[in-house]
């Protein structure tokens, strides 16, 4: 397993033709912020000095006995604010407003709920400590190296079978399931007390996707050069524009000009593509369950930005919230976040317990992202379920 980190982590153009660029270096990000850069430091350098200690404390439950109670605490006061109140209060110029908006998007909250700034700040803080790092040859790499290593270690995998019950499993010592709280609540439903079933199938879902694949005849070609330069690009204006379509998004609607995230690898890791030729692909942020095609809305948004991208467009395939439910069932009604991200049920996922991996029945837990810390890269869920199930059912 290989990883590639692009020169530039994220790059946030505005239609003046420039773009904000996060990358590792600190005096890098801070000088395409203008006037915010000195503003940009002091936010994020005091945590990012300390990164290991506060990832430490953040990918642990949420309910624990701090090893760093200090700096825990001077992030929470921050954290725990919205991220259009913390920009705008910290920020003057749009630059660095829309920077760290584009980054608190990922919580798929509006941008004035209470701990969005959370997201900005652990997103931001991760691209200075340890940038945004991508595999060499997809993301499929990843998995594979895991499944390797498994087999070193004498483990066996089964693929192709699909599992409807785990009561199949009754004589196993423990049982893991990596699957959201929607399908968990039904293929356990044997298993599970009815109350905490019914929890499991009540809690809430967040916002879903719309997303597209694209096979390219030459890179994007974006005005702003920092883009470029960028593994990711997040395309949706100042941060009062990418607000208004996270807030529209929250009502159930359908934003006209939708916050974009798109990921371009190929510029980086010449195995994704032929020689000469590119991949990129492109998401929004869609109602759950909507299954109306937003191509047309995505590619605007990335022309502004990028003018001539649809002359370079190869080949696109779409999918819509139910064909990503189709594909993996635990992306339920197209929500890639196994649930909401709200304070409460950042806490109480999916369920307020002492061990929220941990379900009622006997020998049998949760893995996935509808258990803390959440949706993300980070492979936490499934390291704590598998440290609670070592410690109580393979003494």
């Amino acid at each position: 397993l290989e990883w590639i980190q692009p020169p530039v982590a994220v790059a946030h153009p505005l239609d003046d033709g420039t773009a904000a660029a996060l990358s590792q270096s600190m005096p890098e990000t801070c000088a395409t912020l203008g006037e915010d850069g000195n503003a940009w430091q002091a936010l994020m350098e005091p945590f990012a000095r300390h990164w290991d200690a506060l990832a430490e404390e953040l990918l642990q439950p949420m309910l624990h006995l701090p090893r760093h109670p200090f700096l825990l605490g001077r992030f929470g006061w921050l954290a725990l604010q919205s991220a259009a109140g913390l920009a705008r209060r910290t920020f003057r110029g749009e630059m660095a407003r829309a920077l760290f908006a584009g980054l608190a998007a990922h919580s798929f909250l509006p941008l004035e709920a209470a701990g969005s700034a959370s997201f900005g700040l652990v997103l931001g803080l991760a691209g200075h400590a340890v940038g945004w790092p991508l595999p060499r040859g997809g993301s499929q790499k990843i998995a594979d190296a895991l499944a390797a290593h498994l087999r070193e270690l004498g483990g066996t995998l089964e693929t192709d079978r699909l599992v409807t019950d785990v009561r199949e499993f009754e004589r196993e010592r423990a049982v893991l399931l990596d699957l959201t709280a929607w399908p968990a609540a039904r293929v356990a439903a044997g298993r599970l007390p009815e109350g905490y079933r019914r929890r499991l199938e009540r809690f809430p879902h967040g916002p879903a996707v719309f997303k597209l694949d694209y096979a390219l005849d030459g890179p994007i070609p974006w005005t702003a050069e920092a883009c470029r330069r960028a593994g990711t690009v997040h395309l949706g204006g100042t941060l009062a524009e990418v607000a208004e379509g996270e807030r529209r998004v929250a009502r159930g609607e359908l934003p006209a000009r939708p916050f974009v995230l798109l990921a371009q690898q190929s510029l980086f890791d010449p195995s994704r593509a032929p020689a000469g030729k590119h991949t990129a692909w492109a998401y929004c942020h869609v109602p759950r369950g909507c299954t109306v095609d937003c191509t047309a809305i995505i590619e605007s948004q990335i022309e502004r930005f990028a003018p001539g991208f649809r002359d370079r467009v190869l080949m696109r395939r779409a999918s819509d919230a139910r064909a990503l439910a189709a594909g993996n069932a635990n992306l339920d009604g197209g929500d890639i976040s196994g649930g909401a991200n709200d304070l409460w049920h950042l806490l109480a996922r999916p369920a307020l317990r002492l061990v929220p991996w941990r379900t009622p029945a006997r020998g049998l837990y949760l893995c996935s992202s509808s258990t803390p810390p959440g949706g993300g890269v980070h492979g936490m869920c499934g390291f704590h379920a598998a440290r609670a199930a070592l410690a109580r059912e393979l003494r």
